[in-house]
């Protein structure tokens, strides 16, 4: 087994909503654990509002938890400098086209991370390994490119220029917040391969948030799926899509079949609403209203997290019974 290097242990965040005199909380996440070990790829699955972007802000250090305990390479987050976290995991955004100055070159924001991280380095050693990065990314020749302002880069190229200034940090888990959602659908496996290679070449690990399950088999080692703020299945990626247990994820399947696959039978699975906004939750599962599986206890009684075979997480009283 490989080490940790990140444990998420029962994290939840809770937003205030309405006047100064409300007690409403919105529950953005709740109970939240899971874990991520050198060198792998997990991703992060659900609808809009399902809380994927929460737990990776919550993580870059943009959000604190309302509750629970967060470790990183043996440490409480809490009890690391800043940036050295930031660093060591850095966020790449969803939109390539806001998340990068435009005044400046695209140079400027990967010498400038590593003036900061890699204080060690002299300038022309700096500008070398700007350089290397942005080869390792797929933006060549390099030299030239840091010359470049971004509006002469493509989305895509923006994207890879995202990867290069978070590699320039030198870190052990990389945030991937939505990376391809933005980009044409001919370009979006380059981007995905791109992951792929910088989890074995540079032995990066990779926290991939996303509402696509194919794109998440495809470079995922394991798969959480969340919906309303928690987790409802955990797997390898693999098993989950082959055979995906929680009705919830069985929907998500159901909007994105996999031709490759043999034919699972998916219809009348569940209602095709949205994820609600969860204010003071009362007990009861959260998919319960859009389920066609559901009992009179998933009403009433919250389902736990079990596993119920090898390398399998499901919330569900129905697939639990």
């Amino acid at each position: 087994m490989k080490k940790v290097i990140l444990k998420i242990d029962n994290v939840s965040k809770y937003f205030k909503v309405g006047n100064f005199r409300s007690s409403a909380l919105l529950h953005a996440s709740d109970e939240v654990s899971f874990e991520i070990r050198e060198s792998e790829i997990v991703a992060l699955v659900g609808e809009s509002g399902s809380g994927k972007s929460t737990i990776a802000r919550i993580l870059a250090g943009i959000y604190q938890p309302s509750a629970g305990t967060i470790t990183f390479e043996g440490q409480r987050i809490q009890e690391i400098e800043k940036r050295y976290i930031r660093g060591k995991m850095p966020l790449v955004f969803q939109d390539p086209f806001s998340s990068i100055n435009p005044v400046f070159k695209v140079g400027h924001g990967i010498l400038r991370t590593l003036k900061l991280h890699r204080k060690d380095l002299s300038k022309a050693e700096r500008f070398q390994l700007a350089v290397d990065f942005l080869e390792k990314v797929g933006l060549t020749p390099g030299a030239e490119v840091l010359q470049r302002y971004p509006h002469e880069l493509s989305g895509g190229q923006r994207q890879r220029l995202g990867f290069a200034q978070a590699l320039a940090s030198n870190p052990s888990l990389i945030l991937a917040d939505e990376p391809v959602s933005m980009l044409d659908v001919s370009i979006r496996i380059g981007l995905l391969n791109l992951m792929r290679d910088l989890r074995t070449n540079e032995k990066v690990s990779i926290l991939y948030i996303t509402h696509d399950l194919a794109s998440a088999r495809y470079i995922a080692d394991r798969m959480i799926v969340l919906y309303a703020g928690k987790i409802v299945e955990e797997g390898l990626s693999e098993a989950v899509v082959a055979n995906p247990r929680h009705p919830y994820t069985q929907l998500l399947m159901s909007t994105a079949p996999d031709p490759r696959l043999p034919y699972v039978e998916l219809e009348n699975t569940a209602d095709l609403g949205e994820p609600p906004k969860v204010i003071n939750p009362q007990p009861g599962c959260r998919f319960a209203p859009r389920c066609s599986m559901a009992i009179e206890r998933c009403h009433t009684s919250d389902p736990e997290l079990l596993n119920i075979e090898s390398d399998r997480r499901v919330s569900c009283f129905v697939v639990q019974a």
